[in-house]
């Protein structure tokens, strides 16, 4: 049985005007900015939240998760720095205003919410993917070539989250990270039990607790 809900996604940014305004339209999604500095963008669902949250540090190295999106052209994206070749892959690498990558999708058809998943870094991406899936629940799958990923994950309101190997290891704070709520009878010791480990915990200035799953990669933890 899974332990969490998926409650929504995090960006951080040092300059959030720079950002909200592009993933507010490359999401499909309506931005607000927020008096204490960070910005809101919201769907027609509270599972489409995504929050950008302002960071005093800038991106310094390869994010170690990113976003793919569904276009349908790559025309709005002309502007940016792409990193791939045309061609090279299914998809295209661009970096997006504050130098995050995040990968384009051409589609035939799209919607109006073009997030189509998240994807992360791992060392062992069978070991630590088949982690959330315990956790999140959804649908686990494998491929051959070096990934694996989750699909119909309750709660998620994209298609899934991919996980591949790769040969780096992490060694900053993750720029995007997704926020949880416990699931009824579930309490954070659980997640501990599971492998995750708490990196903060509740005190006077949050009342969420900050975790990390046995890659590193943060989370947080909302009770019900």
């Amino acid at each position: 049985m899974a332990l969490v809900t998926y409650k929504d996604l995090c960006i951080d940014a040092s300059d959030v005007s720079a950002v909200e305004g592009f993933w507010a339209r490359t999401l499909g999604l309506t931005s607000e900015v927020l008096p204490d500095g960070d910005a809101v963008l919201k769907g027609d669902d509270p599972s489409k939240t995504v929050w950008i949250n302002l960071v005093p540090e800038a991106l310094s190295v390869k994010q170690r998760v990113h976003l793919d999106v569904h276009a349908a052209s790559l025309e709005p994206f002309s502007a940016l720095t792409q990193q791939s070749e045309d061609g090279e892959f299914p998809w295209t690498v661009f970096l997006d205003p504050e130098g995050g990558e995040f990968c384009v999708f051409v589609r035939d058809e799209v919607d109006d919410y073009l997030f189509y998943e998240v994807c992360v870094d791992a060392v062992d991406h069978q070991k630590i993917t088949a982690w959330w899936a315990d956790v999140l629940g959804g649908n686990l799958g494998h491929d051959k070539q070096g990934y694996s990923w989750i699909d119909k994950v309750p709660g998620v309101p994209f298609d899934g989250f991919s996980f591949a190997t790769v040969p780096e290891p992490k060694t900053v704070k993750n720029r995007i990270h997704w926020d949880v709520t416990l699931n009824e009878g579930v309490t954070v010791d659980d997640l501990v039990v599971k492998g995750a480990s708490i990196l903060r915990a509740p005190d006077d200035e949050i009342s969420w607790t900050i975790m990390a799953d046995p890659e590193g990669n943060e989370f947080c933890v909302f009770d019900r």
